[in-house]
């Protein structure tokens, strides 16, 4: 029995070093914060502010523990905001009524980009473009929201009301808000997820946007010229980026299903009964294609060998229609213990070891944040302790920017400790420490990354500590688009 338990022991801890020594150094790991209808931040309506603050801080650090280096906050779920906007009232999420500030007073947005800025991590800002009223029956209405405003720029579909995206004023409006929005706060993304138009109801109702049709359609089919609508969206934000605040990234999250082979050649080997392109009017192909978005993040929350949508046949067509751009990986952890294939606890694992075989799969997004508080599957062990031991760095996007920071110093204090230093003129995210084994060649396929120290904290290392595990150390700064500088070894 000891034999066995022996070789056991033995088998897992081989495992849990091949796994970290796969791990690479630059990865995209990063969970979706829902506000809407307090999915996940906040819980309920109504805390008080200090309350408010301590649940972000406590979700924060929970995924940093996990492995994550960014976090996707929804901050405009419903023509509302978590911030003080000039076009929208306060969300009804954050104190029960639409439209009432926090008492006392603050900035959730600014709070939760600090907050995040000092854990190193990324904040995107999560915005729902065409949503007005989640649910027209129970939805608190503030007098100043724009449904009350413009009451001729909404459709009601699905007891919801929805922007009707065919509208060049209702396209201008979210242009305006996505402006204020990179104008004013250090964002490092504005992220939008798959409700364009809407999914269709049980019914099969048509979506209502005749009139808007005749009167701007121009010849096109109605499904021609409502994708030419989300086409002129994306653009726009695209361009209000590029004018506003380069250093932004502009990513989608569609639905995992783009066309079936069956609608389109070009399509996947699925059999999706919604689709982005026929049914939501989302052509995220072409929007790559032409680089107006800088990620994409399918919705892949099916499990390997579904009969419907496979997970790996989704993975493969995705990697095959990047363009260039940052393929990200929707998994759908929410969707833990709900049939056979999500009660096996090697389900996620397998997901994240499949997608790391493609060169062009850039990282992976979890929905969503409060699922991790259970510790599902045991899949936060297994982030933390094996597939996330060792952080990562976003990658970065060289049609951004791919100017590298000027390299530290490393100045010596005593017995071993050295304290690193920045002279650069760019603007940088922190200090990135690597490890390489002493026989090892140094470069990055040999190195791990242990440490990210984030710009402003404390930085005096102590080396003896891993030249005592026979390690090389290397240091180099990076940005805050991911550009990290040569590196500077420690003697």
């Amino acid at each position: 029995m000891k034999n066995i338990i022996a070789i056991f022991a033995c088998v897992l801890l081989t495992f849990h070093s091949s796994t970290i020594k796969s791990q690479p150094v630059f990865e995209f790991r990063a969970v979706w914060v829902a506000s809407v209808e307090n999915i996940d931040w906040p819980s309920k309506k109504g805390l008080s502010v200090n309350a408010q603050k301590t649940e972000f801080i406590n979700l924060l650090d929970m995924h940093q523990r996990n492995g994550m280096n960014a976090v996707i906050v929804q901050v405009r779920p419903a023509a509302d905001a978590f911030y003080p906007s000039p076009y929208e009232p306060w969300s009804e999420y954050l104190n029960g009524k639409q439209g009432l500030p926090p008492t006392p007073y603050y900035d959730p947005l600014q709070f939760m980009i600090e907050e995040t800025h000092k854990r190193g991590m990324e904040f995107h800002a999560w915005l729902n473009p065409y949503r007005a009223v989640f649910r027209t029956s129970t939805s608190s209405i503030s007098p100043t929201h724009i449904t009350k405003i413009h009451p001729e720029w909404f459709v009601h579909y699905a007891n919801q009301k929805i922007f009707n995206p065919g509208l060049p004023e209702v396209r201008d409006h979210v242009a305006r808000i996505v402006k204020d929005l990179v104008t004013r706060y250090d964002l490092d993304g504005i992220h939008m997820d798959d409700y364009f138009y809407p999914y269709p109801d049980s019914k099969g109702t048509e979506f209502p946007d005749k009139k808007a049709y005749e009167k701007y359609g121009n010849g096109l089919s109605r499904a021609d010229w409502r994708r030419s609508n989300c086409d002129s969206i994306i653009t726009a934000i695209h361009n209000i980026i590029l004018s506003n605040n380069p250093r932004i990234k502009f990513g989608i999250s569609p639905f995992g299903v783009w066309r079936n082979k069956s609608q389109d050649p070009n399509g996947s080997n699925t059999k999706g009964g919604v689709t982005n392109y026929d049914d939501l009017y989302a052509d995220i192909l072409l929007w790559l294609q032409k680089g107006w978005i800088d990620y994409v993040t399918p919705q892949l929350y099916w499990e390997r060998g579904h009969k419907l949508c496979d997970y790996d046949v989704l993975l493969d067509w995705w990697n095959q229609h990047t363009y260039g751009r940052h393929l990200y990986i929707g998994h759908g952890i929410y969707r833990a213990g709900t049939n056979a294939a999500w009660k096996d606890k090697n389900e996620l694992p397998n997901q994240i070891k499949k997608l790391r075989e493609y060169t062009t799969t850039h990282g992976s997004i979890y929905f969503s944040s409060k699922n991790f508080e259970k510790n599902p599957n045991g899949w936060c062990d297994s982030l933390r302790n094996n597939y996330y031991a060792l952080p990562a760095l976003p990658p970065s996007m060289p049609w951004i920017d791919s100017i590298t920071p000027a390299k530290p110093t490393i100045e010596k204090i005593n017995d071993g400790i050295n304290r690193l230093v920045y002279n650069g003129s760019k603007k940088i995210k922190g200090y990135v420490l690597f490890t390489i084994d002493e026989k090892q060649e140094a470069t990055y396929e040999n190195a791990k990354m242990v440490q990210l120290i984030v710009f402003g904290q404390p930085a005096d290392i102590d080396a003896l500590k891993w030249f005592n595990q026979k390690k090389r150390l290397f240091v180099s700064t990076v940005d805050w688009n991911n550009n990290v500088s040569d590196w500077v070894e420690f003697n």
